[in-house]
């Protein structure tokens, strides 16, 4: 794509900031080009924010019902799913996967905690409710 042609439609996903992307300069070489969007990427970002949305209120119904722990709640709310909070909080996989539930969640060791909710961009105490 040449840098004249990089979108510029100003999308809302984008809160009135820009990102780089690379596109042919003038002289023919690679190049990083501001854009503020286009269409097509933001009704893709707001499905995804949607998605999350919906796995969010469903998480909370779950641990509301004690079939899941708060910790899912909030990793659907950061826009996270079990791989991406494993590598945030540097967690194996399938400890993540084991901290969703209930009764293993309770037991967590005050450090554990910590770093999910650092990696989850909360306090500590925060990561018990479901606000």
């Amino acid at each position: 794509m040449d840098a004249a042609d990089v979108p510029q439609e100003n999308i809302v996903t984008y809160g009135g900031h820009a990102k780089a992307v690379y596109a042919r300069t003038g002289d023919g070489r690679l190049g990083l080009v501001r854009t503020s969007g286009w269409e097509a990427e933001e009704i893709v970002t707001r499905q995804a924010v949607e998605a999350f949305e919906a796995l969010a209120k469903a998480a909370r119904e779950r641990a509301r019902a004690g079939q899941s722990s708060p910790l899912e709640f909030h990793m659907y709310r950061a826009r996270m799913d079990v791989s991406l909070l494993a590598q945030a909080s540097g967690i194996w996989r399938w400890r993540v996967q084991r901290h969703l539930r209930p009764k293993v969640f309770v037991r967590l060791s005050p450090a554990l905690r910590t770093r999910y909710a650092e990696a989850l961009g909360i306090p500590p105490e925060r990561l018990e409710s479901l606000d």
